[in-house]
């Protein structure tokens, strides 16, 4: 089993950890009361088209609010991926997310780190285009520019989450398949990845 720490960043309200309750417990609060510092869970998946690869998310889901921004570097520290999460019916929210990658890229010295841009409530927008504030083209061509993976979800209904997480799962399992494999010269094809644990201390747009 592979395992790694991923921390979820974002401003308050986007659906964080809406996201990683429908993720770990497949549910949906509408009336979910805002994180106080920092909630930790934890899943296991087998990676699709893999079922023999097994990765295990150690989760730190991080409060939104700015009085609590202090406290983020606690989390992000030694992760392995960064879930960065903005509300794509809320103008201003994929500024707020940018300025997040741009703090986990000037602090996280780990080129390996995995940032996946995602944007919530695409419920919302599919039900009323214009309520949608952040066009997915605008998203899209941010994550190209600046290497990071990119997708849209529902915390509400599911939609895209599953599929967020995996793909999230595979970048890993690539990186570290190819670091190992670079190491250990392997000339088979095959690569025997061993992890050590985390330290914890330290899909089509809706909107154009």
């Amino acid at each position: 089993m592979l395992q790694f720490k991923l921390v979820l960043l974002g401003d308050s309200s986007v659906g964080k950890s809406s996201i990683v309750n429908r993720f770990v417990k497949d549910s949906f609060d509408e009336f979910r009361e805002s994180t106080i510092g920092a909630a930790f869970l934890s899943q296991t998946i087998a990676l699709q088209g893999q079922p023999d690869v097994s990765v295990k998310f150690e989760i730190w889901d991080t409060a939104g609010q700015e009085r609590y921004k202090s406290l983020a570097p606690m989390y992000y520290r030694n992760a392995n991926a960064a879930l960065v999460v903005y509300d794509i019916t809320q103008a201003g929210s994929l500024e707020k997310a940018q300025a997040w990658v741009t703090e986990l890229k000037e602090k996280v010295d780990d080129d390996s780190l995995v940032i996946y841009l995602v944007g919530n409530k695409v419920d919302l927008a599919e039900a009323d285009q214009e309520v949608c504030a952040v066009p997915t083209p605008e998203a899209q061509q941010y994550a190209d520019d600046n290497g990071l993976l990119f997708g849209e979800v529902s915390a509400k209904t599911g939609q895209g989450v599953q599929d967020t997480f995996q793909a999230i799962g595979q970048k890993l399992y690539d990186l570290k398949k190819n670091e190992q494999g670079a190491l250990q010269g392997s000339t088979d094809g095959h690569v025997d990845i061993q992890l050590p644990r985390p330290s914890t201390n330290d899909s089509t747009g809706c909107c154009v």
